[in-house]
């Protein structure tokens, strides 16, 4: 069993960044690859960045390339998320999530076995 704590969303303006923190429990956290997701109001959940379990491969969806930075500390069992140039497009709720196949790429959630409760990411104008 996993369970996955978001924090480090918030508003901020355009052009500016945040670094978005899922601390995980669980001792086999480390064995699991980690994705981060985005919902905004009336539209589905949407694939934003993806990490192996060693951390030596990443994917990002193409709205955020360039931009945003996954990352993980199996020590600490953390993954990271920085956002940088932000835009107001990017305002959502931002999901962690983990899947067993450690190193199996995956962009739906319904691959992913655990999520954590969200953290809201309010970019201005």
């Amino acid at each position: 069993q996993v369970q996955l704590v978001e924090s480090g969303g918030g508003l901020v303006q355009a052009g500016g960044s945040l670094r978005l923190s899922c601390a995980a429990s669980g001792r086999t956290f480390s064995s699991y690859a980690t994705g981060w997701f985005r919902q905004a109001p009336g539209k589905e959940r949407e694939f934003v960045a993806f990490i192996t379990w060693s951390g030596g491969r990443t994917y990002y969806a193409d709205s955020v390339k360039g931009r945003f930075t996954i990352s993980r500390d199996n020590a600490k069992n953390t993954v990271y998320l920085r956002m940088d140039s932000l835009k107001p497009e990017d305002t959502a709720i931002y999901y962690c999530s983990a899947k067993r196949g450690g190193s199996d790429y995956a962009t739906k959630p319904y691959e992913y076995d655990y999520w954590g409760q969200g953290t809201q990411v309010t970019v201005s104008s």
